[in-house]
C-alpha cells in the first residue's frame, strides 16, 4: 500500500519581495507552500528565483477588485502573514490629509479587506493570521502620529478578529525597529547615522513568526513583543 504524505500547508505573505517579508518567506519555505505577495511581478522576481517552489501573488493590496480576483483560487489557507505596510512619518502639524489617508489605507483598511476576503479559506483550514505590527502599535511617539494610529488600529483589528473567529488563531507581533531598507529611509529622515547594530535583524523577527506558527494547537500566541537588546 502506498502512503501519500499530506501536502504542505499554504501560507500567504504580503510584502514578501524584500526585507522582513522575504525573511519570513525563507523561514517558512521548508514547511509551507508559499504564496508571495507584492505590488508587481517584477518586484517578486528575486525572491522567487531564490525560492523556486513558491508562487508569486502580485497585486496592489489597495486595488480591492484585483485583490478579490486574485484570491478566488485560494480555497484553503493555513497561514496569512500581513507584512506589507508603509511608514510615511510626520508631525500632526506637518502631515497632510493624503498622508493620513494613504497610511491608514495601506496599513489598516487593506489588511482588513484582505482578511475578510480570505476568511472562507482560513476557516476551511482553521488557519492562523499573523499581523506584523510595530512598537508604534503600543505607544505613539512624536512625529509618528499617522503611522502609530494605523498600527493602534491594526492591534484593534486583531483583537476583534480573535473574538469573532474562534476557530482561527490571530497573532500580533510587535517588533522594535528592524534593520531594513525602510529603516534606512526613516533614519535618513531623522538626520542620523545609520547603525544596523542598533536594530533587530529581519531574521530574528521572522523567527518569531515561525515560533507563533509552530505553537501547538492547544496554545494561542496572541501577542509577541520584540525589542532590540
Amino acid at each position: 500500500m502506498t502512503v501519500t504524505s499530506p501536502p504542505n500547508p499554504t501560507a500567504l505573505i504580503t510584502g514578501a519581495s524584500r526585507g522582513l517579508g522575504a525573511a519570513i518567506a525563507r523561514e517558512l519555505a521548508p514547511t509551507h507552500h508559499l504564496l508571495l505577495g507584492a505590488r508587481s511581478a517584477d518586484a517578486l522576481a528575486p525572491i522567487l528565483a531564490e525560492l523556486p517552489a513558491a508562487t508569486g501573488w502580485p497585486v496592489a493590496l489597495t486595488d480591492y477588485p484585483a485583490v478579490a480576483a486574485a484570491a478566488q483560487s485560494i480555497e484553503r489557507l493555513d497561514v496569512l502573514v500581513h507584512n506589507a505596510g508603509v511608514a510615511d512619518l510626520g508631525t500632526v502639524a506637518g502631515s497632510s490629509v493624503d498622508q493620513w489617508r494613504t497610511t491608514i489605507e495601506v496599513n489598516l483598511i487593506a489588511v482588513a479587506e484582505l482578511t475578510r476576503i480570505l476568511l472562507p479559506a482560513l476557516r476551511a483550514a482553521n488557519g492562523h493570521v499573523v499581523l506584523i505590527n510595530s512598537g508604534a502599535g503600543l505607544r505613539a511617539n512624536a512625529g509618528w502620529s499617522s503611522y502609530a494610529a494605523s498600527k493602534f488600529g491594526l492591534r484593534a483589528l486583531a483583537d476583534a478578529l480573535r473574538l469573532e473567529e474562534p476557530t482561527l488563531r490571530v497573532t500580533s507581533i510587535f517588533p522594535g525597529r528592524i534593520d531594513t531598507d525602510m529603516q534606512r529611509e526613516i533614519v535618513a529622515g531623522e538626520g542620523r547615522e545609520y547603525r544596523p547594530e542598533e536594530f533587530l535583524t529581519a531574521e530574528t523577527v521572522a523567527g518569531a513568526v515561525r515560533a507563533a506558527v509552530d505553537t501547538p494547537r492547544d496554545g494561542h500566541p496572541t501577542e509577541i513583543i520584540l525589542r532590540p537588546r
